[in-house]
């Protein structure tokens, strides 16, 4: 494997991808979950907006700084890297948090925020690639301070490096459980009862909405709430975030915090 896949494993794809014959694994595993969130800002591409979230989430949030991307066409991209992955809606209710935290004016067919479905083809292709229909355009992952060069022009008229790619690579850090889970308190309202939740279009009925969890163990009852697609979303995304505040408080009192309520 070389410096650059190496890097790319570690950040972005899932634990157990490989890579056999040369193709890139999915960022999504087989259990519709993601180590990867990307943001992506374009249509035209806009720095300053795009620094504002870069910027933000490590003063706001305290998270490690999301790698910066061209993506070889019209738009720059912020990859996010977990250390442990989450549920695609998760993904989603994080990223749009984000959106609405740093770019509330900014119009919705400007940004893609990505996964935006469960399977392979809802996320993000894989950086650096050739651009097909872009004759000599390549994305790439660039450096910070080199970003607002590529406003006019987010791509690379040549392939990037690799040994460039691994080390920009290697400066960058995943999203602990801890971290993660303290973003998503600040970031992701709570969610609302079920009573309020049985309101909602789905028009699920406060029993429908925990019907299919079954389980006597907790953690084994949140894992089959968040994972069930019958479950309305917020409640799915409650589950999530309790799982990891218990994963935090396995590993050390000292990571643990006391939910509200």
């Amino acid at each position: 494997m070389t410096r650059l896949l190496s890097e790319l494993h570690r950040l972005f794809f899932p634990s157990q991808a490989g890579f056999d014959g040369g193709a890139m694994p999915s960022l999504i595993d087989a259990g519709g979950c993601t180590r990867t969130l990307v943001l992506e800002f374009g249509r035209p591409a806009d720095w300053s907006a795009v620094s504002s979230v870069w910027q933000g989430v490590q003063r706001d949030l305290s998270l490690p700084a999301p790698a910066i991307a061209v993506s070889g066409t019209d738009a720059y991209q912020l990859w996010f890297s977990l250390a442990d992955p989450v549920p695609v809606p998760l993904a989603q209710a994080f990223l749009g948090a984000l959106r609405r935290r740093y770019l509330p004016e900014v119009a919705l067919k400007r940004l893609r925020l990505l996964p935006e479905a469960p399977h392979a083809a809802g996320h993000a292709a894989t950086v650096p690639a050739p651009q097909p229909g872009e004759a000599g355009h390549w994305s790439a992952f660039v450096a910070a301070d080199l970003a607002p060069v590529f406003e006019d022009t987010p791509w690379l008229d040549i392939p990037p490096g690799e040994d460039g790619q691994a080390d920009l690579l290697r400066g960058l850090a995943s999203i602990r459980p801890a971290e993660w889970a303290a973003a998503l308190e600040e970031l992701v309202p709570p969610a609302p009862s079920v009573t309020e939740a049985a309101t909602c279009p789905s028009a699920q009925t406060p029993d429908a909405v925990l019907a299919p969890a079954t389980a006597t163990d907790p953690r084994e009852f949140l894992l089959q709430v968040m994972n069930d697609p019958t479950v309305a979303l917020s409640l799915r995304i409650e589950a999530a975030k309790a799982l990891l505040l218990s994963q935090s408080c396995r590993r050390g009192p000292l990571t643990c915090k006391e939910t509200p309520g």
